[in-house]
């Protein structure tokens, strides 16, 4: 599809539609529960039938949060929103997930298991990816590498990703 060609409105469709966003810094709404930031995006990408809410809360099994469902951002911690706003991009299964540095705030442990999650989630679902990162280390689970410098793309590397596991940093 030529998006160049879409206007706004079709664009927000293609958006909401296919693309799953985990910012830097979470972006989650404040005066919305854990819980109501992921059902949020749960709501905007429904495609009908029953198990929204039981999606949603599968969404922050899968970050190992669901106990802490009904806390706002302001009651988390920073590596605590940042698996809110992954489970938030992932509940809409879109086709394309852009992870602007997915385990910045996390301890190793968790980062390991939220890079395990991104891998399965490429395997399983046939998700394209796409991790933004300064950790090296990360770019060891990748079937891709760009690396860039000022703007400019000055490697393009291909190679067997390694597990999540298996990433250490």
């Amino acid at each position: 599809q030529d998006l160049t060609q879409l206007g706004p409105e079709d664009l927000a469709t293609v958006r909401r539609e296919n693309l799953g966003f985990v910012f830097q810094f979470f972006n989650l709404v404040p005066t919305l529960t854990a819980e109501e930031n992921v059902q949020v995006i749960a709501e905007l990408t429904d495609r009908g039938g029953d198990g929204l809410h039981e999606r949603v809360r599968a969404a922050l099994r899968a970050v190992k949060l669901e106990d802490r469902a009904h806390h706002f951002p302001g009651q988390l911690s920073g590596g605590q929103q940042q698996r809110v706003a992954l489970a938030r991009a992932r509940v809409g299964s879109p086709k394309l997930l852009l992870c602007d540095e997915p385990t910045g705030a996390l301890d190793l442990d968790t980062g390991r298991h939220v890079l395990l999650l991104l891998q399965q989630t490429a395997r399983r679902q046939g998700t394209a990816v796409v991790i933004v990162t300064h950790n090296s280390a990360i770019s060891r689970m990748a079937d891709r590498v760009l690396r860039v410098r000022d703007g400019e793309i000055i490697a393009d590397e291909d190679g067997e990703a390694a597990s999540a596991e298996d990433v250490t940093w």
